[in-house]
Parts: structure tokens; sequence; C-alpha cells
């Protein structure tokens, strides 16, 4: 099994984590990024828009650093490079071309649209638990074996919805967060070397917060 598979067999992009040493170092490597950090996978106005996205779903705050300080952004740019393969990244860039569009409404770029734009396109398309996605309705998933050709081998993935594919970023922004370095050390309980296993309420033992993955 190559890297790619074994990544993809994590779940991440389905939204249930796994960690592992493999996505752990993937996680890691994206701990410091270089100043004038250049995407591998989006272009520019995927790359505004992303990194827009992870802030509003993970903003600054007194005590916490936003998204994109914590270079989530690059996290989720190797992921699609290295993880998605072809055929899953031309359907992710196409339903985000037409995210983009229509945040865009006629503009050449992203330049001056603001948070509260970003923010109208979640509302608009993120969908939560017990609404109808009706993009999935109207194209349904088919039984497997139209997912994978049996014949030639090869995968016919369905398209992502706009919800489906914000709902990913989401989950990818989440978990890259909660993963970072600096945020399972200095923030969440951390133990390097854990001795002991205790029982008990986790608003008693850490004042709420989870364990670190770190």
């Amino acid at each position: 099994m190559n890297r790619r598979e074994a990544l993809k067999n994590l779940g991440l992009a389905t939204g249930f984590v796994v960690v592992t040493p493999s996505l752990i170092s993937l996680l890691q490597s994206c701990n410091s990024a270089p100043e004038g950090w250049q995407p591998v996978f989006f272009n520019t106005d995927e790359t505004t828009f992303v990194s827009s996205i992870v802030d509003i779903i993970i903003p600054k705050t007194e005590d916490l650093p936003s998204a994109s300080e914590l270079n989530v952004i690059e996290f989720i740019d190797k992921y699609v490079a290295e993880v998605l393969d072809e055929q899953e990244q031309k359907h992710m860039r196409e339903t985000l071309a037409e995210i983009l569009n229509n945040l865009k409404g006629g503009a050449e770029n992203l330049d001056k649209k603001t948070s509260d734009d970003y923010k109208a396109i979640l509302d608009k398309y993120m969908l939560v638990k017990g609404e109808i996605d009706e993009e999935r309705e109207a194209n349904p998933p088919k039984p497997w074996v139209d997912h994978t050709n049996v014949i030639n081998g090869t995968k016919d993935y369905l398209k992502p919805t706009k919800n489906e594919v914000l709902n990913n970023l989401k989950w990818l922004t989440i978990n890259a967060y909660r993963t970072n370095e600096q945020i399972g050390e200095n923030v969440m309980p951390y133990d390097p070397i854990p001795a002991q296993y205790t029982c008990g309420d986790l608003q008693e033992l850490t004042g709420g917060k989870a364990w670190s993955l770190s």
C-alpha cells in the first residue's frame, strides 16, 4: 500500500480521524512553514478562499491563535496534493470553482471580499445535521460496483457537493489545529511520558479539555 492510500485509509477526508505516525508526520511538517510558502495544489483564488474559511472556522481569540497562524492552510494544501488522487482532486477543484464563482459574483478576484461575504457562503452551502443536501439528493450514490470498475480497476468517484467540500474543509481544519504541536503541548493537557491511568470526570481532571494527541 502506498503513502497516499495509507493516509486516505485514516478516514480524515470523511470526517473520522485515527491519529497514526504517518498522519502526525504530515501534520508536523506544516508546523513551521517557511516564510514565502507557496501552495502545492491550490491556485491563488483557492488559497485565498481556504485561508479565509479556516479562520472563520477557528478565529483568533484572546487565548488562542487562529487556524491560519498555525499553518492549517499549508496542511490542507499538502493533504489534498498528497492524499487525494487525480480524479478526486479534479472533482474537488470543480466544486470549489462553483463556490468561488458564487462568492465572486462577477468580480475578477477575491480582493474586496470581506469576512461577512465568506460567512454568507458558509451559511448558504454548509449544512448542519438533519438538513437535506439537495445536490446529493439530485445525484445519489450508486451501488459500489459503479464506483469501482471491477473490470479495468478504475475508480469513478462521485463529485462532492458544495456542502461536502466545505464540511471536509471544516474537519481538516479542526483536526489539523488540534494536532498542531503548539496546541497539543501548550493548550491541551499534555503528558509526554504518561505513567499512570486516572479515571475521573474530565471537567475535574483537565478543566474540560481533551487530552493532547501530541
